[in-house]
C-alpha cells in the first residue's frame, strides 16, 4: 500500500498551491482580454503579440533555467523565480501601454518556468513511480486556479472595478507562499550534485537535453503536447474574444463562458485521479480526442449563447486529463531527468509559442469566427499520433 510521510505531504501541498497560484493568474488574465483590449487600445495583431512573444522568449530562456534546476541550485531557482514573479504581476497591474505590459509578460512567464515550472519537476522527482498520478494532481490544481481567476475576474468585471486590482492580490499572495515554501526540501534531484563545479554541471545538463532529442519516444510526446495545446491554452487564449466579438456578448458574459469551460474541466480532472487507477491514461486519451472532434465544430456552429455554453461545458470536460497524461509520458521516457524533460518542452515549444500569433494575424485576414477553426489540427494529429495499446508503455 502506498504511504507519505507528513514532510512528503506537506512538500506536496506546497508545490500544488504554487500551481495554483500561477494558474489563478492565468485564468483572471485570460478573463480579462476584452477589458485589457479596450482599456489599452489592443488590435489582434497586439494581442497575439502579447500571447506569443512571452511564450517564445521563455521558450528560449527557461530550457537554461530548468537544467540548472537538474544539475544545480533548485532550491535557489525556485525562490527566486518566485520573487521576480510577484515583481512581474505588479508591472502587470500599473501596465498603461501596449509597451509595458509587454515587458510584464515577458518578465513574468520566465519567472513562471523557475518558480513553477521547477515546482512540477520537484513533485515528479518526489514520487517518481507515479508521474501520471501526480501529474493529474497537478493539473486539478491549476484548474481549480484556472477557474477561480476566471470567476475573480467576471465577479470584478460585473462590480465594475476592473481588472487591474486582481494582480495586485495576486502578488501579495505569492509572497505569503514563498515564505511558506523556504521551509520546504525544494533541492530535488539537484541536490547532491552541487559540489559539482557550476560550468561543468550546465555543460553535462545541456548534452543531455540535445541528446533526448535523438530520442524517437521523446520527440513523439513533444510534438503531441504542443499540438494538444491548441485546444487547451490556444483555445483558453481566445474564447473570451470569441464570445465577446463573435458570439456578440458583454465581456462579463463571456467571463462566464470562460467559467463554464474550465470549471466544467475541473470536474473532468477531479474525476480523472481515480479513473487513472483503473484505466490506461492513453486509452483514455484516444476516446477523448475523438469526442473533441465532434464538439468542437459543433460548438463553432451552433447558434446562440445557451447553446454555446452547454457545448463548451462539454468541450471542457473531453479535454481534461491531456496535459497530465502527455506529460507524465514525457516524464517516464526520461527518468531522473524531470529538469532535462521541462527544457526540452520548452526548446519544442519555440514553434508552438507562434501559434497564438497565427491565429491572431489570420482573425484579421478572416475574422475571428473563421480563424478559430484553425485550432481543429490540435485533436486531428493526437487522433493520428497517439500509439495504440499494442505500444503503450507499460504502466509504472
Amino acid at each position: 500500500m502506498r504511504q507519505t510521510t507528513p514532510r512528503l505531504t506537506a512538500l506536496m501541498l506546497t508545490l500544488l498551491v504554487i500551481e495554483f497560484v500561477d494558474e489563478f493568474v492565468y485564468g483572471a488574465r485570460e478573463a480579462a482580454w476584452p477589458l485589457i483590449r479596450d482599456d489599452l487600445g489592443l488590435s489582434y495583431i497586439q494581442v497575439g503579440i502579447l500571447l506569443s512573444a512571452p511564450n517564445l522568449v521563455a521558450n528560449v530562456v527557461e530550457p537554461f533555467l530548468v537544467i540548472l534546476g537538474d544539475v544545480w541550485r533548485r532550491r535557489a531557482l525556485i525562490l527566486g523565480g518566485g520573487v521576480v514573479f510577484g515583481v512581474a504581476l505588479l508591472l502587470t497591474a500599473v501596465s498603461n501601454s501596449f509597451s509595458l505590459i509587454l515587458a510584464a509578460f515577458i518578465l513574468f512567464h520566465p519567472a513562471s518556468g523557475a518558480f513553477v515550472s521547477l515546482s512540477q519537476a520537484t513533485l515528479m522527482d518526489a514520487e517518481p513511480k507515479r508521474h501520471e498520478h501526480n501529474m493529474a494532481r497537478w493539473t486539478l490544481a491549476g484548474s481549480l486556479g484556472v477557474v477561480l481567476g476566471a470567476l475573480a475576474l467576471g465577479a470584478g468585471a460585473a462590480a465594475g472595478v476592473g481588472w487591474r486590482w486582481l494582480f495586485v492580490a495576486t502578488a501579495i499572495a505569492t509572497v505569503a507562499v514563498i515564505v511558506f515554501a523556504v521551509r520546504m526540501p525544494l533541492g530535488g534531484a539537484s541536490s547532491a550534485r552541487q559540489a559539482e563545479p557550476f560550468t561543468a554541471a550546465f555543460g553535462r545538463g545541456l548534452v543531455g537535453a540535445l541528446r533526448s532529442f535523438k530520442r524517437l519516444p521523446v520527440l513523439r510526446w513533444l510534438v503531441l503536447l504542443e499540438f494538444s495545446d491548441m485546444m487547451l491554452d490556444g483555445l483558453h487564449g481566445y474564447l473570451a474574444l470569441y464570445f465577446v466579438d463573435v458570439v456578440g456578448v458583454s465581456e462579463a458574459k463571456a467571463a462566464l463562458g470562460l467559467a463554464v469551460w474550465t470549471g466544467v474541466g475541473l470536474a473532468g480532472d477531479v474525476l480523472l485521479i481515480p479513473l487513472l487507477e483503473r484505466v490506461r491514461g492513453l486509452t483514455y486519451l484516444r476516446f477523448s480526442v475523438v469526442a473533441e472532434l465532434i464538439l468542437f465544430p459543433t460548438f463553432l456552429l451552433v447558434p446562440g449563447l445557451g447553446p454555446k455554453l452547454a457545448v463548451v461545458a462539454m468541450l471542457g470536460f473531453a479535454n481534461a486529463g491531456w496535459y497530465s497524461i502527455l506529460q507524465g509520458q514525457l516524464y517516464s521516457t526520461m527518468p531522473s531527468q524531470s529538469g532535462t524533460a521541462l527544457a526540452v518542452k520548452n526548446i519544442s515549444g519555440i514553434a508552438g509559442s507562434l501559434i497564438p500569433l497565427g491565429i491572431g494575424a489570420a482573425a484579421r485576414a478572416w475574422g475571428l469566427g473563421g480563424a478559430i477553426w484553425l485550432l481543429l489540427a490540435g485533436p486531428i494529429v493526437l487522433l493520428v499520433g497517439v500509439p495504440r495499446a499494442k505500444k503503450d508503455p507499460p504502466r509504472l
